[in-house]
């Protein structure tokens, strides 16, 4: 099956998993599956934009220039009388405008002395004045559905005093990485087998589920026994949306990894991908969870998880598996090998405003993921691409 047609089949599975509403504090980054609405005007009453002295501008239009200054107003604290020809009132920004002033003048533009307040010069044009709803009124709509709540949108979304909001669930994430060979990081080089090998992957795609919306559930290791995989694997879907399986073909063509789930009820719906790296990939279904399977080695891992389970994420998510898969076209910063076959995804490194193929690139390497943060898309036949030549590249 091709790239293009694999992800069809996810877009056809990965339906959105709800809505809940929850509190305003703990929706950073989530996707708003409802509007949300200002409760409040803002600002809720005629505010100074300036530091400053408010006061009537009529009079100071009428020849005034010398001003008694009869109390102050705060954000909080307010002057509470209505103010008189010849009076001024100190005012801080945010603050009330006092009933009867209507412009304020900056604190640089006048001095005081003995609570008379003397102006320094003609009134400006600008009077200084945030005018009640001039930003949003009440039952004005200042988010959409699909917005993400991003910091920008987080404080507009408090401005409008919206303590909880309606936002799409998370997926619920789990890891099981297979393998006879796979060990805790930091405990190798003391383990009793020397062809033990730091388990690398699994935080890893945990950490890319985390960055793309989904909540990371746990992550487990099992050897290479189909019965214990099953185990483990039945225990975390009992707890997750979507579980991902590392691994899992390490002794010779068996699967064990597919082969564990079987008797669970997994429904395969695509395998054997025509594209490289990408061997062994397989997503299906166990009722109403979604399993996917990933290789083993680290570069295939991280690429294949960012072409088909990120998309899968942002499916369930409410988001669309498009929104995922941002391509754009870059320029070569240099030649691009032939194709070999199957429809390739190499790892790239932006080199200016072009982008860089890196070398000596294998399934197995770990190092170069460090160096790169683009993924290259190429065909999988045709010639050395020279310097130059546009390709779809995407953010890795």
């Amino acid at each position: 099956m091709t790239f293009d047609a694999a992800l069809a089949v996810l877009a056809s599975h990965a339906v959105p998993l709800g809505q809940e509403v929850i509190a305003l504090a703990k929706a950073g980054r989530r996707m708003l599956a409802a509007p949300v609405y200002a409760a409040i005007d803002a600002p809720r009453v005629d505010t100074a934009a300036m530091d400053g002295f408010a006061l009537r501008a009529s009079d100071v239009e009428a020849g005034g220039t010398h001003f008694r200054i009869v109390g102050a107003s705060f954000p909080a604290a307010p002057f509470g009388h209505r103010i008189a020809m010849g009076e001024a009132v100190r005012i801080t920004t945010g603050a009330p405008m006092p009933e009867g002033a209507t412009c304020v003048v900056m604190s640089e533009h006048a001095t005081e002395a003995q609570d008379i307040l003397t102006l320094a010069g003609a009134l400006s044009p600008n009077r200084n004045v945030r005018r009640r709803a001039s930003d949003f009124a009440r039952g004005d709509a200042i988010l959409s559905a699909g917005r993400i709540l991003d910091p920008r949108a987080l404080l507009a979304a408090g401005a409008a005093d919206a303590g909880m909001v309606t936002v799409w669930k998370r997926p619920r994430v789990s890891v099981l990485a297979t393998g006879d060979e796979l060990v805790a990081p930091g405990t190798a080089a003391n383990a009793d087998s020397p062809y033990a090998i730091p388990d690398s992957l699994s935080e890893a795609v945990l950490l890319l589920c985390h960055q793309w919306a989904a909540k990371p559930v746990e992550h487990r290791r099992a050897p290479d026994n189909v019965e214990t995989i099953a185990r483990v694997a039945a225990s975390l879907l009992a707890d997750c949306d979507l579980l991902v399986l590392l691994g899992g073909a390490s002794r010779g063509r068996r699967d064990f990894a597919r082969a564990a789930l079987e008797p669970l009820g997994l429904d395969i719906q695509f395998a054997k991908l025509a594209i490289k790296p990408g061997k062994p990939v397989w997503y299906g279904r166990v009722g109403e969870r979604h399993v996917i399977g990933l290789p083993g080695n680290p570069t295939a891992a991280m690429t294949v998880a960012r072409l088909l389970l990120v998309p899968l994420l942002t499916g369930l998510a409410g988001r669309g598996v498009d929104a995922g898969l941002a391509w754009s076209d870059q320029p070569l910063a240099a030649t691009a090998p032939p194709g070999t076959g199957r429809e390739r995804f190499l790892c790239g490194a932006t080199d200016g405003g072009a982008v860089r193929i890196l070398e000596r690139q294998s399934a197995g390497s770990q190092a170069l993921l460090a160096r790169a943060d683009r993924l290259v898309r190429l065909a999988g036949s045709g010639p050395t691409l020279p310097v130059g030549t546009l390709v779809p590249t995407l953010r890795f």
